[in-house]
């Protein structure tokens, strides 16, 4: 294997960084077919969620409703016809799954629940201020811009701000070293 395959010069390969299994070969356009697809269902999402106009929530909900009219009417147009019913497989949770789906939200939900008590008995006062103020903040930015927008916006400010921060401060800290290398 040629130095070419690794990144920086590593020991490993670029695809044994990314994992190297399915997800590093699809990053790295050895499977191109399994790529494309997925540009494509991306590209597709967006413009039914972007173009139509669309929610996740909503199209969620009319294609479940669509789905279930459509057996609903399939299973009682067989029943009348003695034709056989909808082939559904058997739909269920494991319990050992359903266990661990439980163990990990209920640790999450304690927590939070915990702060909850802690802000609510005026224990942590820090802790409420914080959480008032990023309720707030959220409710403001909220009810201004929807989540594309909010996306877009902060991309452009963060990329402002990193450049201000490279012109007043990361140039500095450069001459610094440099000047450093050069007493040494």
């Amino acid at each position: 294997m040629g130095s070419s395959d690794r990144l920086f010069n590593r020991q490993r390969t670029v695809h044994e960084v990314l994992g190297g299994g399915l997800v590093a070969d699809v990053i790295l356009w050895r499977r191109s077919k399994l790529t494309w697809g997925i540009l494509v269902v991306t590209l597709a999402a967006w413009v039914v969620f972007e173009i139509s106009g669309y929610t996740l929530l909503s199209l969620s909900s009319s294609v479940l409703l669509l789905l279930t009219t459509i057996l609903f009417i399939w299973a009682k147009s067989a029943a009348i016809l003695n034709r056989p019913s909808p082939p559904l497989p058997e739909m269920h949770i494991s319990e050992d799954m359903m266990n661990d789906v439980a163990a990990f939200a209920r640790t999450h939900i304690n927590a939070l629940l915990l702060a909850f008590q802690n802000i609510a008995l005026g224990k942590d006062t820090w802790m409420f201020f914080k959480v008032a103020i990023s309720l707030l903040l959220i409710s403001v930015v909220g009810s201004l811009t929807d989540f594309l927008t909010l996306g877009y916006t902060s991309y452009g400010s963060v990329v402002q701000f990193y450049s201000k921060l490279s012109e007043g401060y990361i140039s500095k800290v450069r001459q610094w070293i440099a000047e450093q290398k050069k007493l040494s």
